[in-house]
């Protein structure tokens, strides 16, 4: 199983405060599917940059880089041309809670 990650780039500065009623509905579906990704074990994180450029960072896994494409290409913000998706291998290399290393002495 392989990590990737998505960016997920909307089509203006400032798009989580000037959504449309209609790019809201869409953006609300694309959330409660990164929600069923996660329940399934696929999606390891997500969420927005946060500020006047709103990039959307997408950390899942798949077996292969069509697999990992046609996760990008199904989601209803790319598909319904609310986002552009940029899509990269990636690899977590340092993760909390997993790669910490022990503490030695009193906690400050």
């Amino acid at each position: 199983m392989s990590e990737w990650i998505c960016l997920l780039h909307p089509p203006r500065t400032d798009f989580a405060a000037t959504m449309t009623a209609e790019e809201s509905r869409v953006w609300d579906v694309h959330f409660e599917r990164l929600r069923r990704l996660l329940g399934d074990g696929v999606l390891i994180l997500a969420g927005p940059t946060l500020g006047s450029v709103n990039t959307g960072i997408v950390v899942f896994e798949a077996d292969t880089e069509d697999e990992a494409r046609r996760v990008v290409e199904e989601d209803p913000v790319v598909a319904g041309g609310y986002a552009r998706g940029e899509l990269r291998q990636f690899r977590v290399s340092l993760l909390r809670g997993r790669d910490e290393p022990p503490r030695s002495g009193p906690a400050v």
